[in-house]
């Protein structure tokens, strides 16, 4: 409190207006008040680091989680087909059948050369 202070002890209650003006601090306040606001902004720092430490952390988690990697691919590649056999069924028929003799095939392979004598 300043000696311009209306709330202060003693003050004149028609006295100078500080109204707008800031009361002069002294070195030591002023050094007070930039600790504190430093403290201030190292503590919201912090709390940004925590927030982007979590942030880099859950994605860790999810590149290195494989069974949820794979599931993720899956589904992806499941709404690739369903668009593509509704876009172009009589391609997507096509491919299914080209799938469809090439496991036939490699089957067919692979028991012909175990059952050979």
């Amino acid at each position: 409190m300043t000696a311009t202070d209306p709330t202060r002890p003693g003050a004149t209650p028609g006295g100078p207006s500080t109204a707008g003006s800031q009361p002069r601090l002294s070195k030591r306040d002023l050094a007070a008040q930039e600790r504190n606001v430093t403290r201030v902004q190292a503590r919201a720092n912090v709390e940004l680091a925590r927030a982007d430490f979590v942030d880099t952390l859950n994605a860790l988690e999810d590149k290195l989680n494989v069974p949820k990697q794979v599931s993720r691919a899956t589904a992806r590649t499941k709404v690739r087909l369903r668009r593509f056999a509704e876009e172009q069924p009589v391609a997507a028929a096509a491919a299914a059948v080209g799938v469809v003799v090439a496991i036939g095939g490699v089957v067919w392979l692979v028991v012909r050369n175990v059952t050979k004598p």
